[in-house]
């Protein structure tokens, strides 16, 4: 019987944006990044829960907080190891594989999540994902046994933020699936995640333009209304290229 969990491991120490997942999409009424993204998931109907993986300190437990007042799973762990944080997510509410977003992303490419995830079981993936999607959009889907397997074989860059790094240096130790992405979500020059003020600018204009139909904004509307507003481009512009070069 399979169990896909979603885990997001959250913090908010961060030396360019302070707590990211909880700046605000919608100041007005408080929607956070983190609100939408939670909001978009539980939309998704194969995702079973949602486990934060909470990072240990005083400055996280807001999302303890947040956790409850959303009906959420969580757990306490390891700041540095976000890793065993997903692995304890997966475990603490017995997932057989955990689907992956990160805490700073608040617009997800949700329409193929559904059909990711029979490809996943039809076929026993280990891991399933897009390539070069655009950077803050994407999703992976990890057996949790291959994130144990990555843990205990690998080093101290594998259980950091880069969770699946040690299946992507080792493809042929797993069953992978790598998704076709869309040619209009293929745009190395856009970026729709938060690491900086001009990413929460951009953000919350997206938001505010597509906020009736919130929390599950088309991806490709939003790139759509991005090229019809090229001063949001120019913001986000500097920080593409470095973002690319991370992912893998």
């Amino acid at each position: 019987m399979t169990k896909l969990v979603a885990a997001i491991a959250v913090r908010n120490t961060g030396s360019r944006l302070y707590g990211k997942p909880i700046q605000n999409l919608d100041i007005m009424d408080g929607i956070t990044i983190l609100d939408n993204l939670v909001d978009c998931i539980k939309t998704i109907s194969c995702i079973d829960e949602i486990c934060l993986g909470i990072s240990e300190g005083i400055e996280n437990e807001i999302y303890i907080d947040i956790a409850k007042k959303k009906g959420l799973q969580y757990i306490i762990g390891d700041e540095h190891d976000v890793l065993q944080r997903l692995i304890d997510c997966g475990r603490h509410t017995s997932a057989t594989d955990v689907f992956r977003v990160t805490s700073e992303d608040p617009f997800l490419y949700f329409e193929e999540i559904e059909s990711a995830w029979r490809e996943h079981v039809s076929n026993d993936a280990d891991y399933t994902t897009h390539d070069n999607i655009i950077d803050g959009v994407g999703f992976s889907i990890t057996k949790l046994s291959a994130f144990e397997l990555s843990h205990l074989k690998g080093d101290a860059k594998h259980r950091s933020e880069l969770c699946n790094l040690y299946i992507r240096e080792n493809m042929n130790d797993f069953k992978t699936i790598i998704l076709p992405t869309p040619k209009e979500l293929i745009r190395k020059d856009l970026r729709l995640t938060v690491d900086y003020p001009e990413d929460l600018i951009v953000c919350r204009k997206i938001f505010s333009h597509f906020r009736d139909k919130a929390p599950k904004i088309p991806i490709k509307e939003i790139v759509k209304f991005l090229d019809m507003n090229p001063e949001l481009k120019k913001l986000i512009e500097p920080f593409t290229e470095i973002g690319y070069s991370t992912m893998y």
